[in-house]
């Protein structure tokens, strides 16, 4: 059985203003797809007979990843919690670990959740032969074939093709049913040397997807990196089932050394095979060559390349107006964006937040995001409207001693029981009912009637309803930072 294993724990700072910390790209909407790139990920797998996918992410993003989850009506077998982030080959030490507790071996499909493939046939296929190969014990990895000498990847060089029943054919160009030894990984190259791995045809780039048996991975994780391995044993040995989510020991985890999964096994396996006198028979690692349309949406430029396209090059999403715009990427958020006279730009337009670069150096926002850092500037984490697992808020207008916020509470949600030493509140209904506790008392309020929250007064905020609420919130006080929250009940588990 295929058990696939979804990673959804980056930050894609690439991607800002777009992707920020606590709402990063996994979880939006791009291209063309009204589903986000987790969902998009979750529904390329309908095509394969497989188990409920195990997702993989941190603290902060769990309630936005069991809500898309939620909203496509899809099965799940679990969400793991990452207490801090230690790259791939922890992470999936994890899933391979809960895989194997009732005896079970599944052959694992480790994929990222922010991935483009618009091929689905072509990644059933490819997935479908990768598991024929895996259950003889083998590792398999996807090379994208590469149409382009790209410098942002890292590349796989194949060596001998792979015969057995199961691939029928080494050469040409058709990538159906064709595998190879894994020669070597190769690290993010010039573009010289990219253009040469290009025309050899010899190399691919790495898609970071894999496929394995859960027993197999852990073996030759406790041969390569046997602190990695102890580590995550010690951090399963403590598990926390909170709702669709799974905790681990979060001392053991953070114990853990941080490595990928292609340092840590892929590439010492690779060594391994290379020192044997005969490759091919002794191949641990393969690649079987992925031909799918596929897109790691890993900067602004890729996004432009991923998304529909008018007579002029531009892609516009938002209320855009152009004239004479050539290949530029433009995204209206909340107000109209209008460009006059130029070429290969990005234009990036949120509530709070305006990006404008050169196509060609939109990399280098993760410059952008580094200063951010240093300044300590909330626009790096959060965008001005937040995600929480009741719903939402828009934080619409702020100053000295005073912020408004438009909220949203979906149907049978319950904000907090909560006090607040530094603020009052006062709650206007704009549309729904909400059910006001306030100091042990209980009211309802619908549209235009509204309710005052005194300083220190315990509090909370619930949509008894079938629709959503929504309400203002106007804020007063000396301090208003989030962090200004005394929880004395929560139904989600945070603290």
């Amino acid at each position: 059985m295929i058990l696939p294993v979804i990673m959804a724990g980056g930050s894609g700072t690439r991607l800002w203003p777009l992707s920020r910390g606590n709402y990063p790209k996994q979880f939006l909407a791009l291209g063309e797809s009204n589903e986000t790139m987790l969902q998009q990920t979750i529904t390329r797998l309908n095509g394969l007979d497989h188990a409920p996918p195990m997702l993989i992410c941190n603290e902060e993003h769990r309630f936005i990843a069991a809500e898309q989850v939620r909203q496509l009506g899809a099965a799940h077998s679990g969400i793991f919690l990452e207490p801090v982030g230690r790259n791939t080959a922890p992470a999936i030490a994890l899933a391979a670990l809960k895989a194997v507790e009732q005896g079970d071996d599944p052959l694992l499909l480790v994929l990222a959740a922010d991935h483009v493939i618009n091929d689905n046939v072509a990644f059933t296929q490819a997935v479908e032969h990768a598991a024929s190969i895996a259950q003889s014990d083998k590792f398999v990895t996807f090379g994208i074939v590469a149409n382009s000498p790209e410098t942002g990847y890292g590349y796989i060089k194949r060596g001998e093709g792979l015969s057995s029943d199961n691939c029928t054919n080494t050469s040409g160009n058709n990538t159906l049913n064709q595998a190879f030894v894994v020669d070597q990984f190769v690290e993010k190259p010039d573009l010289a040397t990219a253009q040469a791995y290009v025309e050899s045809g010899q190399y691919y780039w790495n898609s970071g997807m894999f496929m394995f048996k859960a027993s197999r991975y852990l073996a030759e994780l406790n041969t390569h990196r046997p602190d990695i391995y102890q580590a995550c044993v010690q951090a399963m040995a403590i598990q926390n089932q909170d709702l669709d989510f799974v905790r681990v020991d979060k001392a053991a985890f953070e114990a853990c050394p941080d490595d990928s999964i292609d340092y840590a096994v892929m590439e010492p396996l690779c060594a391994k095979a290379s020192a044997k006198e005969s490759a091919k028979e002794s191949a641990d690692v393969v690649v079987i060559p992925l031909d799918a349309d596929w897109n790691d949406v890993g900067g602004f430029a890729a996004l432009w390349q991923v998304s529909a396209q008018d007579a002029n090059g531009n892609a516009f999403k938002g209320d855009v107006k152009a004239v004479d715009t050539k290949n530029t990427l433009v995204f209206g958020e909340d107000k109209l964006v209008a460009t006059v006279g130029v070429e290969d730009l990005v234009i990036i337009n949120t509530k709070d937040a305006v990006l404008v670069a050169h196509k060609d150096k939109s990399q280098q926002v993760k410059e952008i995001v580094n200063q951010l850092k240093a300044d300590k500037r909330s626009e790096v984490t959060f965008h001005r409207e937040v995600y929480r697992p009741w719903g939402k808020y828009d934080s619409v207008d702020n100053g000295e001693r005073f912020q408004v916020k438009r909220i949203t509470v979906k149907p049978g949600a319950k904000l907090s029981v909560q006090m607040h030493h530094h603020r009052a509140e006062h709650w206007i209904v704009v549309s729904g009912t909400a059910k006001v506790h306030l100091d042990g008392q209980e009211q309802y309020l619908t549209e235009n009637e509204s309710v005052y929250i005194p300083i220190t007064a315990v509090h909370a905020l619930e949509n008894p309803g079938k629709v959503d609420l929504e309400l203002i919130e106007v804020q007063s006080g000396s301090y208003l930072g989030e962090d200004d929250i005394v929880r004395f009940e929560d139904r989600y588990g945070r603290e």
